[in-house]
C-alpha cells in the first residue's frame, strides 16, 4: 500500500467517526397520527408519533361534570377556529385531570384535534416545537402532565414567555393544557407570607409570591378538581365494574371491599376506583 493510499484510508476512517458524532437529520413527523410525544434524541428535538394512544371516553369520567363541561366547551371553540384559552387543571390527585385531556382527543380527533405530550424537562424546546406545527392545518393541544417547578428551573421561564410575554406568540392552531397538584405550579413557603405588605388597608403579596402567581395567571382558564366523597367514589367503582362486565349482584357486593381498598391506598379517587374495579373484575373472571 502506498503512502497516499494509507493516508486516504486513515482520512476515510476519521470521516466515518466524525459523521457518527454529528446530529442525524430529523425525520419528518408522521402527521397521520392523532397523538405525539416530543422527545430530544442526540441533542435534537423530535415529534414522535403514538399510533396506539390511551383511549379514554369522556362519558366514562363521572362526578366531574362541571369540569368536563368547561374544558369541552373551550376545546370545541378551539377546534372550530374560535377564540379559546390555555387551560390549567389543578387539584387532588387521581380525580381525572389527565384523563379528561386524553378523553378530548378521543372525542375530537375526527375534527382535526391532535395531542402532543411534552415533559416538563423539555419545555425549553417549546419555541422549536411551535415552529414545527404552526403552519399545519390541524389543531394541537400541547399537553404537560403533572407539572410543577422548583426555583430557577429553565422550563419555567420558557413556558411563561410562550404563554404571554414573548414576541413570538402561540399560533392560532395551538393551545397549552397543563395539569398540576399545585395551584400556582411552584412550592409555596410559610415565610413568603411575611413579605406581604399592607398599603391603604389592602394586602399586597411579596415579590416571591407575585412571581409564582405570574405563571398560573397566564392560563386563561383554571379548572379545579376536588377529592371524591364516599358516595361518589362508590358510584365510580360501580360504573367501571359495569364496564368490565360484572353482574349487578356482584357490583352491590363489592362496596365494602372497594372502601377497604381506598382506605389502604389513602385516597378515594377515580384512579383508585378504576384500579379496584380491574382487580375485582379480574378475580371474578377466574
Amino acid at each position: 500500500m502506498t503512502e497516499l493510499e494509507r493516508f486516504l484510508s486513515r482520512a476515510e476512517r476519521l470521516l466515518e467517526r466524525v459523521e457518527r458524532l454529528l446530529p442525524q437529520e430529523t425525520e419528518a413527523p408522521d402527521w397521520e397520527a392523532n397523538a405525539f410525544r416530543w422527545r430530544r434524541i442526540n441533542g435534537r428535538g423530535r415529534l414522535q408519533a403514538i399510533h396506539k394512544p390511551h383511549v379514554i371516553r369522556l362519558e366514562d369520567l363521572h362526578d366531574i361534570d362541571e369540569q368536563k363541561a368547561l374544558i369541552e366547551r373551550n376545546t370545541r371553540q378551539f377546534v372550530e377556529g374560535r377564540f379559546a384559552n390555555n387551560v390549567l387543571l389543578t387539584g387532588a390527585r387521581g380525580t381525572g385531570k389527565s384523563s379528561l385531556v386524553k378523553g378530548l382527543l378521543n372525542a375530537y380527533a375526527g375534527r382535526g384535534l391532535r395531542l402532543i405530550e411534552i415533559d416538563k424537562e423539555e419545555l425549553t424546546d417549546l419555541p422549536e416545537l411551535i415552529e414545527l406545527i404552526q403552519d399545519r392545518p390541524e389543531r394541537f393541544i400541547l399537553f404537560c402532565d403533572d407539572m410543577s417547578f422548583e426555583e430557577a428551573e429553565p422550563g419555567y421561564k420558557t413556558l411563561k414567555s410562550v404563554l404571554d410575554g414573548s414576541i413570538a406568540a402561540l399560533p392560532d392552531n395551538a393551545l397549552i393544557y397543563a395539569t398540576s397538584n399545585r395551584r400556582h405550579l411552584m412550592p409555596e413557603y410559610h415565610d413568603e407570607n411575611l413579605q406581604a405588605r399592607h398599603v391603604g388597608g389592602e394586602i399586597h403579596p411579596g415579590e416571591a409570591t407575585e412571581e409564582k402567581i405570574s405563571l398560573s395567571e397566564r392560563f386563561g382558564l383554571w379548572i379545579s378538581f376536588y377529592p371524591f366523597s364516599q358516595e361518589e367514589y362508590l358510584k365510580i367503582v360501580g360504573h367501571w365494574l359495569k364496564v368490565f362486565g360484572v353482574s349487578r349482584t356482584a357490583i352491590d357486593d363489592a362496596s365494602q371491599e372497594a372502601l377497604q381498598w381506598a382506605l389502604q391506598r389513602g385516597s378515594r379517587s377515580g384512579r383508585v376506583a378504576w384500579q379496584f374495579a380491574r382487580d375485582y373484575a379480574g378475580r371474578l373472571a377466574q
